[in-house]
């Protein structure tokens, strides 16, 4: 009997260790693949300045913003306008959108409509001017915000992310604003 208690021991000892090689490899696998999203994002991101200077007209430009704090589109939505303005000048063929998944999307619950007036009157101008404002349900959920928690003119996205990469794959241009 003690033998077999030494061999299930020792059995489970190298099952435990054999599941923490594999815990650290998938972890490793899983950083090398967001460490790999990452540069792309950063590779595929342009600025407004580089696609003024093409001669060609993009099929759109979706500007991205995941910020750390809710009042971010105070600052960045007055910048997300002046560059449609600009892009829109020299490329009125093109489409806009904004895509907002950090913290700064819970500023465009309905709840803040009063706290962020001009934040929600500045998401509301750019929805007039056919420009899509999307949050990241994904993102509100964490935090128990609901797709219900938001306005109608803003758009909620199943994940900021994915809806970033439809607009990519529309052909859409894609600046990450900060």
């Amino acid at each position: 009997m003690a033998g077999l208690s030494i061999t299930g021991s020792t059995r489970r000892a190298s099952d435990c260790s054999a599941a923490v090689s594999r815990r650290w490899f998938t972890g490793a696998v899983w950083l090398v693949l967001l460490l790999g999203l990452a540069l792309q994002r950063v590779e595929a991101s342009t600025d407004v300045d580089e696609l003024l200077a093409r001669t060609e007209a993009p099929a759109g430009v979706v500007f991205e913003i995941v910020e750390g704090y809710e009042s971010a589109l105070d600052e960045l939505l007055p910048q997300i306008r002046d560059a449609i303005r600009k892009l829109r000048a020299r490329f009125p063929e093109a489409g806009f959108a904004v895509v907002s998944h950090g913290r700064e999307e819970f500023a465009l619950q309905s709840q803040y409509r009063s706290e962020y007036a001009e934040i929600h009157d500045q998401v509301q101008s750019l929805v007039a001017d056919d420009v899509p404002v999307h949050v990241c349900e994904t993102h509100a959920g964490w935090y128990g915000v609901t797709a219900e928690d938001f306005p109608e003119y803003v758009n909620v996205a199943p994940t900021g992310p994915g809806q970033v990469n439809l607009y990519r794959e529309l052909g859409y241009e894609l600046i990450i604003v900060d």
